[in-house]
C-alpha cells in the first residue's frame, strides 16, 4: 500500500510539470498503470514489507523525495524571479515618469525666464544690463531696489562674467525675488552683529573711562608737569656729596649757592633721605595722581638707589688699599666722584626737560625699564575699580588663552 501510495504521489508530481499539451496522455498513461500496481501491491504487502526492513530504500522513495525538492525548489525560484521583474517594471516606470516630470518643470522654468527676459530686455539686443534689470525688477515687484543689491543679482547669475544677462543665464522673476530676500535677511543679521559689536566696544570705551577716572593716565596738566619735576630734587641732593669738588671751585655762582642752601636745608631735618625716601614711595601708589607725577617720583627713587653702588665701590676699593698697603690719588678720587655727579645731573636735567614738554623720561638706561614695570595700569583694576594682583591677572590670562585655543581646536573639528 505504501508503494502504491508513493507512485502515485509521483505521477501526480510529474503530471503538474508536463505542459498543457501532454495532460491527456499522461492520464491515460497512469490510470491503467494505478489500477495494476494497486491490485499487485495488496497480494504482495507483506513480502515488500520483509524486504524493505532489510535491504536499502527503494528506489521509487529516493525518486520521490529528489522530485518533491526540486519540485518546490524551482517554484520558490520561479515566483522570486518574477516578482523581481515586477519590481525592475515598476522602478523603470517611475524613472520615466520622475524625468518626465523633470522636463515638464525645466520646459516651464525655461518659458518663465524666457517671457520675463523678453519685458527686460528693452531695448531687444538680446541681453539685459544691470540698468535693465534694476527697471525691471522694480516694475515686476513693485518696489525701488538699491543699486548694490541689484549688481549683487547681476554677479550671482551672470555666470561668464560679462556684465550682462543672457537668454541661458535669465531666471524667473520669482527666483530673483528669493534671492534679494536672502540678501535682505543677510543684511540684517550683518547690521545685528554690528550694532552687538558696537555696544560691546560702547561698554569695552566705558569700563576704559571707569578705569581712567580710577587710574590717572590722563595727558598732565601744565600743574602736573612742574609737580613731576619736584621729586628730582631728591637724588639731585644726595648726589651732592659726589659734586663737592665741583662746588668748591664754584662757589661764587649763585646756582651753586641756591643748591648749597638746599641741601643745608634738606640735611638739617633728621633722617631726611629716609622720610623723603617713604614720601615718594607713598604718594607715588596713589592712582588718582597723574602717570608722569607717578613716574617721575618712582624714578626719582631708583636714581637716588643708584647712587648707593658707586659709594659702596669707592668705599671697597678704599678699604682694599688700606690692606694692600696703597692708597688711591686724590685726583682719581676727585674725578671719578666728579663723573658720578655729572651723570646723576644729566639724568636730572633730561628727566626735568622731558617733564615739562609732557613727555614722559623713559630713556634713561635700565632704570627707566625698572620703573615701566612697576608702573600700574588700567587692566590691573577690575570692573568694579579694585587691584587685581598681578599673579591672579597672569591667571586669567592663562585661562582666556586656553578658552580660545580650546575653541579654535572645535571649529577645526
Amino acid at each position: 500500500m505504501k508503494f502504491g501510495t508513493a507512485y502515485l504521489a509521483l505521477i501526480c508530481l510529474l503530471a503538474s510539470n508536463t505542459s498543457s499539451n501532454n495532460n491527456n496522455e499522461v492520464a491515460a498513461f497512469s490510470t491503467p498503470l494505478l489500477a495494476r500496481r494497486s491490485s499487485s501491491t495488496i497480494s504482495s504487502s507483506s513480502s515488500f514489507q520483509r524486504s524493505t526492513a532489510s535491504s536499502s530504500p527503494s528506489p521509487p522513495l529516493i525518486l520521490l523525495s529528489m522530485a518533491e525538492g526540486g519540485g518546490a525548489s524551482a517554484s520558490s525560484s520561479t515566483e522570486q524571479d518574477d516578482e523581481i521583474a515586477r519590481l525592475k517594471a515598476m522602478a523603470q516606470k517611475l524613472r520615466s515618469e520622475a524625468a518626465g516630470l523633470e522636463a515638464d518643470q525645466a520646459k516651464e522654468r525655461a518659458d518663465v525666464a524666457k517671457l520675463a527676459f523678453e519685458k527686460f530686455d528693452i531695448n531687444q539686443d538680446g541681453e539685459i544690463s544691470v540698468k535693465e534689470l534694476k527697471a525691471g525688477l522694480e516694475k515686476q515687484m513693485k518696489t525701488e531696489l538699491s543699486d548694490d543689491r541689484v549688481q549683487k543679482l547681476m554677479n550671482e547669475f551672470d555666470v561668464n562674467n560679462d556684465g550682462f544677462l543672457q537668454i541661458d543665464e535669465m531666471v524667473s522673476v520669482d527666483q530673483f525675488r528669493n534671492k534679494l530676500e536672502a540678501y535682505a535677511r543677510e543684511e540684517k543679521r550683518l547690521a545685528r552683529e554690528a550694532l552687538s559689536d558696537a555696544k560691546k566696544e560702547e561698554d569695552k570705551a566705558k569700563l576704559a573711562e571707569a578705569r581712567l577716572e580710577i587710574l590717572n593716565d590722563k595727558d598732565p596738566t601744565q600743574r602736573d608737569k612742574v609737580l613731576s619735576v619736584l621729586p628730582y630734587l631728591f637724588p639731585l641732593l644726595d648726589s651732592l656729596q659726589f659734586g663737592r669738588f665741583l662746588i668748591v671751585d664754584n662757589a661764587d655762582n649763585p646756582l651753586v649757592g641756591l643748591l648749597g642752601l638746599l641741601y643745608a636745608t634738606y640735611r638739617s631735618i633728621p633722617f631726611s633721605g629716609f622720610v623723603a625716601f617713604l614720601a615718594l614711595n607713598t604718594l607715588s601708589s596713589n592712582p588718582g595722581l597723574n602717570r608722569l607725577i607717578r613716574f617721575n617720583m618712582q624714578q626719582a627713587i631708583f636714581l637716588d638707589i643708584a647712587l648707593f653702588f658707586p659709594g659702596l665701590l669707592t668705599a671697597l676699593v678704599a678699604g682694599l688699599g688700606s690692606v694692600a698697603g696703597f692708597t688711591i690719588p686724590d685726583a682719581a678720587n676727585q674725578l671719578s666722584s666728579t663723573a658720578i655727579f655729572g651723570v646723576l645731573v644729566l639724568a636730572v636735567l633730561y628727566s626735568s626737560i622731558s617733564s615739562l614738554l609732557g613727555e614722559a623720561p623713559n630713556k634713561i638706561p635700565i632704570i627707566s625699564q625698572a620703573v615701566e614695570d612697576r608702573m600700574p595700569t588700567t587692566d590691573m583694576f577690575d570692573e568694579e575699580g579694585r587691584f587685581v594682583p598681578r599673579q591672579a591677572r597672569e591667571n586669567k590670562e592663562d585661562d582666556k588663552n586656553k578658552d580660545k585655543k580650546d575653541d579654535n581646536d572645535k571649529k577645526k573639528d
